[in-house]
Parts: C-alpha cells; structure tokens; sequence
C-alpha cells in the first residue's frame, strides 16, 4: 500500500469516528465496530467499570477487554493506543494510582477533545490525551510499561510501523496488552473492499499469522494471540447481512518487549518511573 493510499484510510477512519465523537455518545452506526456502550458487559467489563467512568466515556467502540490480560500495577506508565472517548484510559488511571500515569493517543482532534473533557469530570490527574497516530506516536523511547489498544490496530494501513512504534516507546520487559479484530478466514472479494467494512474493523483485520510475523519483525518476543469465538455474536451485528462473523473475530494479543527483569512482579516485569 503505498502513502497515499495510506493517508486515504486514515482520512475515512479520521473523518467515522470524528462523526462518532461529535455525535454518537451512546454509540455507532453498523459502520463503525463495537457492540456499543450497553454491550460493554459481554465484553468483560464489570458494573463497577461502567459507573467508574462519566457518561459519554464509554462509546461502544471496543471489541474486548485489554486490561483484563494487562496486569496493571499502581506506579506505571501505561499508553492507550486510539483511545476514543477515554474509556480505557480512566479505568487505567485507577489502577495505576496517583503514582502512574495514563497517556491516551488518538489521531481525532474530536475524540481527544471529549476524552479530554471526561478526564475532567472525573477529577483524573494522572491521565492525559495527545493528539497523534498510532504509526507514529508522540512519545520518547522506552518511557511506558504497558501499551494497551481496544479494537483499533485492525484500523491502521500500517500495522507494522505500529508495532515497530510500540517496541520504541516501551521500556525493556514492557508488555503489549491489545483487543483487536484478526481474520480467520478470507474476505470475499466484496467485503475486503467495502470501505464501510474497514471503518468498522472488518476488512482491515489481519490474520493471526500476519499479527504474530510483524510482532516478531518489530522485535517482540513471548507472543500470546487468543482468537474468541463467542466474540461473533457481536461481529454479526457490526454488518449486519454481510456475514462478517465468518470470516473475523476478536482476539487478546499479548507481547513483551525483550531486555527486562525475569525476577521481579509477572511474565512482563515492571520499571515504572521515567517520564514520557
């Protein structure tokens, strides 16, 4: 794919989920993925999560629950890749107290504006929004611990520089916590290039096989991908018709940046400190 063709994706993402943060605070179009925020539930989030969080946070746009595999401990630095409405972020921001630190990225202005905007209803000091895309992350070199992601990489034409970006900005032992959307089985011709499709994290999901080789090319090792049947209960209601659960489901992908401590708080060890 080549730069242009690129920025045209980026441009049809940018331009769905800016309408969805302008105006769909209780969730999307069948153009747009999730179950919405009602479905949250089903997803593995709990009824403490969803009144943790001010109304509007929670937009539905997720396809699972990466803290549930991320292992969030008081004092680190954590980083939401497409953060949305900050959702994540501020169930996050609880778990790694006032010591830690939160960082949300989302390439929306929209959606940086409203998460923004529900930090402060919250009071949540130790969370922040940047401006930014994935590929191309608006952080210094190994200053996070955990990189979490909700249902977001399958949107990216460029999911090797976002995992060439993710082993940049963590520290050695840092862990890659992520709910997206692989592909299990091939598109039919129409569905591959149905440009709603790819807004609504169908046709841009890759396969497991593709997700564990740009891991290992981008330098990640301990690579763990979990494919979720049931998750096609909810696909189905993505595209409705299109039969889009046939062919994707969402998965937990979990990495570790090599170099850390083997002795010291899990499977991926934890420095929390340096600033991003």
């Amino acid at each position: 794919m080549d730069e242009k063709t690129k920025d045209d994706v980026r441009n049809r993402v940018r331009d769905q989920y800016g309408a969805v943060a302008r105006g769909a605070a209780t969730g999307c179009s069948p153009s747009c993925c999730a179950p919405g925020p009602q479905g949250s539930r089903a997803l593995g989030y709990s009824a403490d999560d969803l009144a943790a969080v001010p109304e509007g946070a929670n937009l539905g746009l997720g396809c699972g629950n990466p803290q549930a595999i991320a292992a969030l401990k008081p004092g680190e630095t954590v980083v939401d890749l497409g953060a949305g409405g900050g959702f994540d972020c501020l169930l996050a921001a609880k778990q790694v107290g006032p010591a830690g630190r939160v960082i949300g990225v989302d390439m929306t202005a929209d959606m940086v504006s409203k998460a923004r905007e529900n930090a402060g209803k919250v009071g949540a000091t130790n969370v922040e929004f940047r401006l930014g895309e994935i590929e191309h992350l608006p952080l210094s070199d190994r200053s996070v611990d955990v990189i979490l992601s909700n249902c977001v990489v399958n949107l990216s034409p460029d999911k090797a520089a976002v995992y060439r970006e993710a082993l940049r900005v963590l520290r050695p032992g840092g862990r890659l916590a992520i709910s997206d959307v692989v592909q299990t089985a091939s598109l039919p011709a129409g569905l591959e290039k149905d440009l709603s499709a790819l807004t609504g994290c169908v046709s841009g999901a890759a396969t497991v096989a593709e997700h564990e080789q740009l891991l290992r090319a981008a330098g990640f090792e301990d690579i763990r991908i979990v494919v979720s049947e049931a998750s096609r209960a909810f696909i189905r209601d993505w595209a409705p018709g299109s039969g889009a659960e046939r062919y994707v489901a969402s998965a937990t992908i979990e990495a570790v940046k090599p170099g850390g401590s083997k002795s010291c708080c899990g499977p991926a060890c934890c420095t929390p400190g340096a600033s991003a």
